[in-house]
This record gives C-alpha cells, sequence and structure tokens, in this order.
C-alpha cells in the first residue's frame, strides 16, 4: 500500500461530518450502558466524556482514552465510533473516553480550534476553555492503569507510536505494531518527528518538567498515569485504513491487559 500523495504542507484528506458522529457516539454510548459527562461547551458543541464501570470484579484495570484533539485527525473520532459501536471491551476494564476534544476543529478541518490554539499543547499553563475544563475533569477521576491517546500524522509513512512506560511495567507496544501491521503499513523509519525510532516504536527520554509546550500525554503521565500511548495513524493512507489502524491498536492493548 502506497501513500496517496495528497497532503501537500498539511493535512489535505478526507473530512468527517463530527455532528452525526457525535450523535451516534452518543447513541452507541447510551445503547450498551456508558454514562455521559458534559464538561464544556464551546459554540453549538458539548465537550463529553463517557464512563463505563468494569463489569467483573476480578484483576479489574482502569483505562482512559481520547481522541479527535486536532480537528484534521478525522480517523480518531471514527475509531471512537467503531469501538463504541463494537463494544467489545472485556469485562473486568473501567473505561474513560473523550471522544472528541476539538470539535469545531473538524468543522473547520484545521489542527487547531476556533481560536488557532493548538490544543495539545496547552496542558502545563492552559488558555483555552476547552483545555481548562478538560484539565478540572481529569482531576476529579481516578489514577488511570493505562492511557491511550488516537491521533494521525499527515506526514508519516505508516503508523507508529510513542510509549511512555518511566516505571518499565510490560509494554504493549510490539502488541499494537503486531496488530496494526495486518490492516495498515508501518513506519519503519529510524528517526520519526526528529526522535529515534525502532520498528514503529519511540520512546523519547524526555522530562515534562524541561517542556513549557505540555501535550495531553505529558500531563497525564506527571499526573494521571504511570503508562501511555500516543498512537498515530498515517492519514496520507485512505481514511479507512487509519481507523482499521487505530482500532486494531486499541484493541491489541485492552484485550492484553
Amino acid at each position: 500500500m502506497q501513500r496517496l500523495g495528497k497532503n501537500l504542507g498539511k493535512y489535505l484528506g478526507e473530512t468527517i461530518d463530527i455532528r452525526a458522529i457525535l450523535r451516534d457516539v452518543r447513541l452507541a454510548a447510551e445503547k450498551y450502558g456508558w454514562t455521559s459527562e458534559v464538561f464544556c461547551k464551546v459554540g453549538e458543541f458539548e465537550l463529553f466524556a463517557l464512563h463505563r464501570n468494569a463489569r467483573g470484579a476480578r484483576n479489574r484495570k482502569r483505562v482512559y482514552l481520547s481522541m479527535g484533539i486536532h480537528g484534521d485527525e478525522p480517523a480518531g473520532p471514527l475509531a471512537g465510533l467503531r469501538l463504541l459501536q463494537e463494544n467489545k471491551w472485556p469485562e473486568h476494564l473501567e473505561l474513560w473516553f473523550c471522544p472528541c476534544l476539538n470539535p469545531i476543529g473538524f468543522t473547520l478541518n484545521t489542527r487547531t480550534n476556533v481560536s488557532g490554539i493548538d490544543l495539545n499543547r496547552g496542558y502545563l499553563n492552559p488558555v483555552s476553555e476547552e483545555i481548562v475544563a478538560h484539565i478540572a475533569w481529569l482531576e476529579r477521576q481516578p489514577q488511570f492503569d493505562m492511557c491511550m491517546l488516537l491521533h494521525e500524522d499527515w506526514e508519516s509513512h505508516g503508523f507508529y507510536l510513542y510509549e511512555q512506560n518511566p516505571d518499565e511495567k510490560p509494554s504493549f507496544a510490539q502488541k499494537m505494531i503486531d496488530a496494526v501491521e495486518k490492516v495498515c503499513p508501518i513506519d519503519r523509519s529510524e528517526v520519526i518527528e526528529g526522535r529515534p525510532a525502532s520498528g514503529g516504536i519511540l520512546r523519547p527520554n524526555v522530562d515534562p518538567r524541561t517542556r513549557p509546550d505540555w501535550p495531553e500525554a505529558f500531563y497525564l503521565i506527571s499526573h494521571k498515569t504511570r503508562q501511555s500511548y500516543t498512537v498515530e495513524g498515517p492519514s496520507d493512507f485512505p481514511l479507512p485504513t487509519r481507523v482499521d489502524a487505530l482500532v486494531a491498536a486499541v484493541n491489541a492493548t485492552v484485550g492484553s491487559l
């Protein structure tokens, strides 16, 4: 499978109807017994989080997933919708789920929000109402055993992921790569986004305290979890392929917890 060659200087691929997707997200959540909490209103949109209690009493794990923080990364919300509709979650997982953190960005097909702010750089000193509200919501939640953040990269040659695992817990990175490889090419470059990579896996040795522009992953690893994965679909490939990749990565991980 080859890149489409559509993305020249920015994402120029398929767009999505975020209103319809979020409507379907709510319907799937209601069908399968998730609770919903609105934590912010931006224009016509409500930013909301979903919660699902574990069904089993043994070996409970708490997992957080988020997507849609960049409005030019449509595979994330679509993957989230499919995961909710398929409802294949292991019984012992308690789940928190943010299906779209930047809906206005999707109406504009831009990385940023309506004010031109990259929301995924504002978790240390937040100025946008979306992230101020999201952090306030996160602060009310318990510690998570694992977090997964669904993204895309318009420049990449295939799927790749970042792993943050400072306590060297059993890694899920290779499980994700093995699962995704069946449905989507892997970016096997030795350097991705200026960082060393191996087989589509980046393990950056970055102290969040040295960075002034925190992404969501930095906030989570500093305050809410000790194991986090940012998964990147290759957005110069067909949209169904990217959605398949993100869904495969999530299923491979939650199925192994």
